[in-house]
This record gives C-alpha cells, structure tokens and sequence, in this order.
C-alpha cells in the first residue's frame, strides 16, 4: 500500500458513522460467555453474534462456526 492510498484508507475510515455499543460493557463477562458456550465459539466470535441478534441485524461472515452459530440463534445472514 502507497502513502497515498494508506491517507486515502484512513480518511475513508475516519467518515465512518461509528457508534459505541454502550450495553456491550455491561454483557461482556456474562451473556458473551453463556452465548460462546452455548455455540462453542470464542468471545470475539460470540460478540459479532449477540450484537447482530440485539440489533436485528444481517451478521455477515465466511467463518463456518459463527454462521452456523446464526442461524441457530435465528440470525439472518447477510448471503
């Protein structure tokens, strides 16, 4: 990557519209645990599935467990 396409990257990710999920901190030792056992996936993992579930939002990924995981806990995924 040049300069100039890593100034680039970094402006486009600087206009993102980023949001802190303020209720994640109070879930991460407890829900996130339970929901990564439960699925048997790690708590990173876990963190992308309870946040698409809350949010009724399409997860998107390629890794096998997670979207195995979704469509268990009845999350759509984005195809």
């Amino acid at each position: 990557m040049s300069d100039a396409e890593r100034v680039a990257a970094l402006g486009w990710l600087a206009a993102l519209p980023v949001e802190i999920d303020q209720q994640m901190a109070g879930i991460a030792w407890t829900t996130l645990y339970g929901l990564a056992a439960e699925h048997r996936l790690s708590l990173y993992d876990a963190t992308y599935l309870e946040l698409a579930k809350r949010r009724a939002c399409p997860l998107a990924t390629r890794d096998k467990a997670l979207a195995a995981a979704a469509r268990t806990a009845g999350v759509h995924l984005w195809e």
